[in-house]
């Protein structure tokens, strides 16, 4: 697991994979059906005006077993990022 600080919230990576952010103190999980599935009855909201809803938790913060595995639930399920397009060397 890694992070990164973005727009004053922050992107949480498993295996360079987005995962979750972390928005106004809460936590938002990319949404997978597997995901879905280990959580049970879940809400969904956005992490930002405009956003996607993501699956919102809340009350298994503190449970990190819990939390650990639905983060490799949800990296298993999202697609490998694109590779970054390469700069061209100014002349």
């Amino acid at each position: 697991m890694s992070f990164r600080k973005m727009f004053g919230e922050y992107a949480l990576y498993s295996k360079s994979k987005v995962v979750a952010l972390i928005c106004d103190n809460q936590l938002f999980v990319k949404p997978t059906d597997a995901g879905k599935k280990y959580i049970g009855e879940y809400i969904e909201a956005p992490a930002y005006p405009g956003a996607k809803p993501s699956l919102l938790i809340q009350d298994q913060l503190e449970d990190r077993e819990w939390l650990s595995k639905l983060i490799v639930i949800t990296e298993r399920e999202l697609p490998k990022p694109k590779p970054k397009a390469k700069k061209k060397a100014k002349k």
